[in-house]
């Protein structure tokens, strides 16, 4: 199984990180942080040359490879993935409960210092990424044809490692931070003194390059801020039956003016409601519940021996 929205089943996600991003930077913090000063369990076990093997113990979607290679790296390790990136994979269906999914070498004092940050970066990956996978995969279920993207909740820190699990799981990442697109809330527009001030102010230092989204609490709202040129018009906390009734008069209203937009549903959305929620004049649901307290998915390291 893979993300739908990919004509290669297993694209090369890690082709997404810079050479030398702050993200390598941020892992070389994160193993600092684990061993501030003696590393007593190396002492103990030394730097003899062994091989571990890498297990998947709970159904979902592999996601993080590139930051987990990223720490084998900086401790010296060599791994050897024998499954790919974005592979929906069940050992749930296997006799003892689990699947191999790659082997690491190097010395076991640095298999050790690397083995639980290792696991803690593909957990908390794979699981937003099966996350993301079940909602896509349930939103084509019930024929919505349309992006469901997440959201800029994520946590601290931890931006990149969500943002491109999303990506893994088959969803949008929506903009990545406050410099990738024009986003007007309800906070702006009260600051501004109306939707049309707003969008003008965006307009006059954007550029070409840059959409600019708004967001509005009726239909009348969204109206202005269609006429205000806005890019991406999201309807924010409507109901089931006002999204779907004012998305269609919407785009009954511009239909052949010249009026580009898309309309944006966020709020409440999730993988139990999303079928009540599903409509194909919505062209994006934006939902935090695909990377906001999604369930991990169990790995665990074992040394041969």
């Amino acid at each position: 199984m893979s993300p739908d929205r990919f004509s290669n089943p297993f694209p090369k996600f890690a082709h997404l990180l810079p050479i030398n991003g702050k993200w390598k930077e941020d892992i070389t913090s994160w193993i600092s942080e684990d061993i501030p000063s003696f590393d007593y369990g190396g002492y103990v076990v030394g730097a003899k040359i062994n091989t571990a093997i890498l297990y998947c113990k709970s159904d979902g979607v592999l996601s993080g490879v590139p930051f987990a290679d990223e720490v084998a790296n900086q401790c010296g390790l060599k791994v050897e993935w024998l499954v790919q990136e974005g592979l929906f994979l069940k050992p749930s269906e296997t006799e003892n409960g689990k699947i191999i999914i790659a082997k690491v070498e190097g010395p076991v004092k640095d298999l050790l210092i690397a083995e639980r940050l290792f696991l803690n970066i593909l957990a908390r990956c794979s699981g937003i990424a099966t996350q993301s996978f079940l909602t896509i995969a349930k939103a084509r279920e019930v024929g919505y044809t349309g992006i469901i993207a997440g959201t800029r909740k994520t946590t601290p820190g931890l931006r990149l490692l969500e943002k491109y699990s999303m990506l893994v799981g088959g969803c949008d990442t929506h903009r990545y931070d406050l410099s990738s697109m024009v986003m007007l809330k309800d906070n702006h527009i009260w600051s501004t003194g109306s939707i049309t001030k707003a969008v003008e102010n965006a307009k006059k230092v954007i550029g070409f390059s840059t959409k600019i989204e708004v967001e509005v609490q009726s239909e009348k709202e969204a109206e202005e801020a269609i006429e205000a040129g806005a890019d991406i018009i999201m309807l924010d906390n409507f109901s089931g039956e006002d999204l779907k009734m004012t998305a269609i008069n919407l785009k009954n209203k511009y239909n052949g003016q010249n009026k580009k937009f898309l309309l944006e549903c966020s709020g409440g959305l999730t993988l139990q409601n999303l079928a009540q929620y599903l409509c194909n004049d919505i062209d994006i649901y934006s939902s935090s519940s695909i990377h906001q307290g999604t369930p991990i998915i169990d790995f665990s390291l074992k040394i041969d021996h």
